[in-house]
């Protein structure tokens, strides 16, 4: 379970996502509904749950100090919570009144060769609405499936998915033999007298395109095997 749960990690860590994301005052935000359906490719069994209180509502805080929404995504026997505050375009907090804020107006001088402060703007922060809690929920469910590896790298400040092939366990020939028989039609077979029974069924195996890519692997890897005893015997 455990090599399994390390493999699946290092295949969602290693996807590039990059032409997936928008990017919004400085914070990277990955399309929800490709991220589901890459995440359901490697989990077929991954099911989410967004967070509700008693009364039905998917958000939690205070009027004063903002919202926060909540999720947890199950995939694989294991199951991660995730949170995030409702923000505005400019990832201020959302209060139940619209508020005021004010930030440093900038300009170019060209005699001190810089940018000096002229003085300050006053920027306004919209109430929340069930538009902007939806689209905090969404981004909540990507940050989520992060935690299985996908976009990870988006959060840790990174351009690029990490090379994570040094750390994937590599496929050994006992480890081809269960894929096999876990994928096959012949559990109560060996191998060789799969091959010397249907050596049809093991072509066909490893051709299909709905075979995964670990199986096809493995065949290759058993077929190896296979010469070099052939080739001892001789």
């Amino acid at each position: 379970m455990c090599n399994e749960i390390r493999e699946k990690f290092a295949e969602l860590y290693s996807l590039n996502v990059n032409k997936y994301v928008e990017k919004k005052q400085g914070l990277s935000y990955l399309s929800w509904s490709w991220a589901w359906a890459e995440f359901k490719k490697i989990y077929p069994d991954a099911t989410y749950e967004v967070k509700k209180d008693e009364n039905g509502r998917c958000y939690f805080g205070d009027e004063s100090i903002g919202y926060m929404v909540y999720t947890s995504v199950t995939a694989g026997g294991l199951t991660y919570e995730m949170w995030l505050p409702v923000m505005d375009g400019a990832n201020k907090a959302m209060k139940l009144n619209a508020y005021t804020y004010t930030v440093a107006d900038w300009q170019w001088n060209e005699v001190l060769r810089k940018k000096v402060k002229i003085g300050d703007i006053e920027k306004i922060v919209d109430a929340i609405s069930m538009f902007d809690i939806n689209k905090a929920v969404m981004r909540c469910l990507v940050k989520n499936l992060a935690m299985f590896g996908l976009g990870l790298y988006i959060y840790a400040g990174e351009d690029w998915p990490e090379d994570v092939s040094a750390f994937q366990e590599p496929m050994t020939y006992e480890k081809a033999l269960a894929y096999v028989y876990k994928e096959g039609k012949y559990p109560d077979k060996t191998l060789a007298e799969i091959y010397k029974t249907d050596i049809a069924y093991i072509n066909e195996l490893g051709n299909s395109g709905a075979t995964p890519q670990e199986v096809k692997t493995a065949l290759i890897i058993i077929q190896e095997e296979i010469k070099k005893a052939k080739a001892n015997k001789q």
